[in-house]
């Protein structure tokens, strides 16, 4: 995909490294006009079946719409799967998150007020990052920013895969997409390093809903009934694992009917308001 065109924002520094041990271990930061600071902070994380992607595409325009809102968009890259397999990934967005914290004061950011927000792949590792709070189990060897919390207040979950090796069978009960997540080349098998129907254990350790606590933040779930790539039910049993802890009025789960992977429904003026909506209940007050 091209570059997204921030050149109307002013307010930005970009392919800052939050970490050493990858060059894909960069972030772009972007802040509002406005003056309210510190402010709440967009963890932007970009989907592509962990093996693709860009901080930079146009996945993260839907984040930048926050700018508008008062909030800062920090968009990051994370090793892929072709450079490094499971758990990586979710080390990286943890050293990330820490390095925002840790960075808070120099760019006017409020360390108290995080949220982490992807699509696809990137859902997977936002809802990763929201049920595992600080479990030392995802820090990266030689940690960086050991001194800061790698917890954040909310999450926006936009179709991600939750329950690796069930996204067949639920697709073959539905008809609805392809049932190939099974082989060896599948995304999941590549993010876990061995096909997932081999490695029951590694599936389970990427599952967000293993990590499941009373500690965790809210969510925010959206899927498009007719997605061909990753099962609604993902999402749909992914909620229903959140709610019997968190309870209905932290949760909330929106199927958009008859909307596929990333269509463009998800980023309409209205369904945006909704995102920023659930986002300023937690993040603004």
């Amino acid at each position: 995909m091209p570059p997204v065109n921030t050149k109307n924002i002013k307010n930005k520094f970009l392919n800052i490294a939050y970490a050493s041990e990858s060059p894909a271990q960069k972030l772009d930061i972007y802040l509002p006009d406005a003056s309210n600071a510190p402010f709440p902070v967009i963890v932007a994380i970009h989907g592509g079946a962990f093996k693709m992607g860009d901080k930079a595409d146009p996945q993260v325009n839907a984040a930048l719409n926050g700018l508008e809102r008062g909030y800062a968009v920090i968009s990051i890259n994370y090793r892929l799967s072709s450079e490094a397999i499971f758990p990586a990934q979710i080390q990286d967005v943890k050293a990330a998150i820490r390095w925002v914290r840790a960075n808070a004061k120099t760019y006017k950011l409020n360390p108290e007020k995080l949220a982490t927000w992807g699509n696809s792949a990137g859902g997977h590792l936002a809802a990763m990052a929201g049920t595992t709070g600080d479990d030392d189990a995802f820090n990266e060897a030689g940690l960086v920013n050991a001194g800061q919390s790698s917890l954040v207040q909310a999450v926006v979950d936009w179709y991600g895969p939750i329950q690796f090796d069930q996204m067949d069978s639920q697709f073959k009960l539905s008809n609805k997409g392809r049932a190939d997540h099974d082989t060896a080349q599948s995304p999941e098998s590549e993010l876990i390093g061995k096909q997932i129907t081999q490695a029951p254990d590694l599936v389970q350790a990427a599952n967000p809903a293993t990590y499941i606590s009373e500690a965790d933040p809210p969510f925010f779930i959206q899927h498009g009934t007719h997605d061909n790539l990753v099962p609604t039910e993902q999402s749909e049993n992914f909620y229903a694992d959140l709610v019997k802890t968190l309870g209905p009025d932290k949760v909330t789960l929106e199927l958009l009917p008859g909307v596929g992977h990333c269509g463009p429904q998800f980023e309409t003026p209205e369904n945006l308001n909704k995102v920023f909506d659930f986002l300023d209940k937690y993040l603004k007050n």
